[in-house]
Order: structure tokens, then sequence, then C-alpha cells
């Protein structure tokens, strides 16, 4: 049986879902596996991403898929957060035709007064901060709706 986090099951006590509010989302492959260092691995979770969006579940504001796993930045407009990152994680995987995923993912609620645009920046910076590339913009799975 593969090891998982132990903390995973407290993941979700205490998670509150508010339609119309954006939450920055991290989740992480199955024993951070490098799955998205594969190029067309990565766009498929991109294309899930806009499904969702298409599906008016989510409205991305920003993502960066990392190698191992991925920031999003959306603001929820159906059902709640765990049935909307459940679908991506379960569509990514079928897509992929493979088990994906950790169980559970970490988010955080973006408080009114939070700026948006600064957290956008900070989540594509990821692949600078790693030191898989110079510049954001020589990284290719990412976008912001303000970049």
């Amino acid at each position: 049986m593969p090891q998982t986090d132990p903390h995973a099951r407290n993941l979700r006590l205490g998670r509150y879902s508010e339609l119309g509010r954006a939450y920055h989302v991290t989740t992480t492959t199955l024993h951070q596996a490098a799955v998205f260092a594969d190029f067309l691995a990565a766009r498929t979770l991109i294309q899930c991403l806009k499904s969702s969006d298409d599906l008016a579940r989510s409205e991305t504001l920003a993502f960066v898929v990392m190698p191992t796993h991925l920031h999003w930045l959306f603001v929820l407009k159906a059902g709640n957060l765990a049935e909307v990152v459940g679908a991506v994680k379960s569509v990514s995987a079928h897509r992929l035709g493979r088990r994906l995923w950790q169980p559970g993912y970490f988010d955080h609620g973006i408080r009114r007064d939070e700026d948006l645009r600064g957290v956008a920046r900070y989540i594509i910076a990821n692949p600078v901060r790693a030191r898989l590339v110079e510049q954001v913009g020589d990284y290719p799975h990412w976008d912001a709706m303000w970049l």
C-alpha cells in the first residue's frame, strides 16, 4: 500500500467553501513524482483547468504547473472547493491514464484585503525560485490573467 501524508486526512477539517471567493490551491503528485516534467502531461493538466472554467465551476486567475505539483489561483464559481479540485485531479488522472495525485490539497482562501496580483506573481515565480529557469517567461506552464 502506498505511503501517504499522515496529515492528509486533516486537510479537510474546518475547510469552508464560499462561492465568489478566490482560493490558492496547491496539490502534489503521488510520491512527488515529476509527472509534469513531461510537456504533454503538463499541457493535459492545463486543459483540465480550462475545462473547469468552461464548465463554470471556476475562474482561473493564475496557475503554474511544476514538475511535482500544481499551484492554482481561482475564483470558486459553483459547487464547493473539494468538488472542483477533486474534479480537476480526477479528470487529469483519467486523461493521463494513471494515479497522479496525493490525497488532499492545501488551500488558502484569499481575504478581501489581500492583493490578488501579488499572489499571482508569487505563484508564477515558482519556477524561478526552484531554479528551473532564470526568468518567468522562460517557463512554459503558467498563466495569469494580469500578465
